[in-house]
């Protein structure tokens, strides 16, 4: 079996997702074809050079669409005959596309794939491609279906996690997110966004609030309080499911949990042949990667049970990784996984994470293994493990060890 490596990663920077967000005009196909040409041009990607563009995105309505990755392929100057894939792994998608792109290199299918993804929330709103999981009452009751802001709340409620707890985490999120772009950390892999006329719309990410504090935070409401206690009432569902909790304790809002914002992530999966077919050299190998479904209706856990079977697959113990990038959907999910591996919070999300910058769902995968890849070497780890949760009650992770 070929080994994988992963010889570039580039990201855009992130956009608050909405109207007066600076990534609003720009459309998801354009913004991926950024990134698209960020790696041509950074890797002499002339020709035929690579077997696929794998490209996930969550919301697949609209301007997503119609195979937004082929799209996406056209709309950038990579040659016509290299084809686009779309997946859809909710939140993980990027990650999947990494993933894929690497077990299809291990493979022998192609030495060379781009894998990444994008979303764009400003523009193509979560939740209105209208998922069966959600909106169909026979599905909705059998599986307890409730929205994820309630299962972030249960993960806190089951496993002891206080509202102070979250809030303190996402706090040394945006320090360690402003530290970060104050030390220049960002600056090999985060590409600036022009204009047609080539002037820059977006260099920075712009959702992060660093002077956010505990008296702030502690300022805000719950958000999912009424949705859980008044009306729909997914209290009830929840505690149908989990009866053993008494009631769910709500502690999560706009502050403890991942900003909406839109941005776009890209990764360069290839062969070590292929590399030195065109003097590249790989930067850290893919050394496994895994996938899991859970529960569905706490629904954020997996990044505990996708963790167990990528270190397994990899023949490791938790105490062999250097680095974890774990996805910041919701303070209690990176909280779980702490707790679950009894890791030190200075390992994890070293520089901030999804509630500092945000959480462009379909390219945050690709985004938290370009960021640990780059930290890893910043830092002189050897390795890293980058995993998220996903709706419906998934998880995925990948281990990278440097070269």
């Amino acid at each position: 079996m070929t080994d994988a490596y992963i010889f570039d990663a580039v990201r855009t920077p992130r956009g608050k997702g909405r109207k007066d967000g600076s990534l609003h005009e720009v459309t998801s196909a354009r913004l991926s074809a950024v990134t698209l040409n960020a790696l041509k041009v950074r890797n002499g990607l002339d020709g035929h050079a690579v077997e696929d563009v794998i490209w996930g995105n969550a919301t697949q309505v609209m301007e997503q669409g119609g195979c937004l990755a082929r799209t996406a392929v056209l709309a950038s100057d990579l040659d016509e005959r290299i084809p686009g894939l779309s997946i859809n792994r909710f939140c993980a998608s990027g990650m999947e596309a990494v993933n894929l792109a690497a077990n299809q290199v291990r493979g022998g299918a192609g030495e060379a794939y781009i894998a990444g993804g994008v979303e764009m929330m400003g523009r193509v709103p979560m939740g209105s491609d209208g998922a069966a999981i959600a909106v169909d009452p026979s599905i909705a009751m059998e599986t307890h279906f409730v929205p994820q802001g309630i299962s972030a709340d249960i993960i806190a409620t089951k496993f002891g996690i206080s509202r102070d707890d979250a809030d303190a985490f996402a706090v040394e999120s945006q320090k360690r997110a402003k530290a970060a772009w104050d030390d220049g950390r960002f600056a090999n892999s985060v590409i600036t966004v022009r204009d047609v006329n080539g002037l820059p719309i977006l260099e920075h990410d712009e959702y992060m609030r660093p002077g956010t504090d505990m008296q702030a935070l502690g300022a805000l409401k719950p958000s999912f309080k009424d949705q859980g206690e008044v009306m729909p009432g997914f209290d009830k569902i929840a505690l149908m499911k989990y009866p053993e909790l008494e009631r769910i304790n709500h502690i999560h809002h706009a502050g403890n949990s991942s900003g909406i914002v839109d941005g776009a992530a890209g990764v360069l999966v290839a062969s070590k042949a292929w590399g030195e077919a065109r003097g590249l050299k790989p930067r850290a190998r893919i050394k496994a990667t895994a996938k899991i479904g859970t529960d569905p209706t706490i629904m954020l856990t997996g990044p505990v049970p996708a963790t167990e079977h990528v270190l397994k697959a990899a023949g490791m113990d938790i105490g062999d990784i250097d680095l974890f990038e774990v996805n910041e959907a919701f303070s209690s999910v990176v909280l779980r996984f702490m707790q679950a591996f009894d890791v030190d919070h200075g390992k994890v999300n070293v520089n901030g994470g999804a509630i500092a910058m945000g959480h462009p769902l379909g390219a945050s995968g690709a985004i938290i293994i370009g960021t640990l890849l780059d930290e890893m070497e910043r830092s002189d780890r050897a390795t890293g493990l980058a995993t998220l949760c996903v709706a419906s009650g998934m998880g995925a992770a990948t281990v990278l060890e440097r070269v």
